[in-house]
């Protein structure tokens, strides 16, 4: 989908040289930070409530898991799994 937003020009200036350095476009660049962003609270919250509660994951078996998934493989989990439950129009 297109869609024309308005942002202040040294926001514009620093994410065209992302995006130039990083080799993508910008709509990439937009589309990896808000996804970066909404993954953030969700971690956030989902941090608040085992903070609180035993996820009962035993400490050897979880820190296996994250040896397996990297940060970035992880966040596009969740991506997905949240785009799995939105509901369809």
């Amino acid at each position: 989908m297109e869609v024309a937003i308005s942002i202040p020009d040294p926001l514009f200036e620093v994410a065209e040289k992302l995006a130039e350095a990083r080799s993508v476009p910008r709509s990439t660049l937009y589309s990896e930070a808000l996804c970066t962003h909404s993954t953030d609270e969700i971690t956030a919250r989902l941090n608040q409530v085992y903070d609180h509660n035993e996820s009962g994951i035993e400490p050897e078996l979880m820190s296996a898991q994250f040896e397996v998934l990297n940060h970035e493989a992880w966040r596009n989990l969740v991506v997905i799994a949240l785009m799995s439950l939105k509901p369809k129009a």
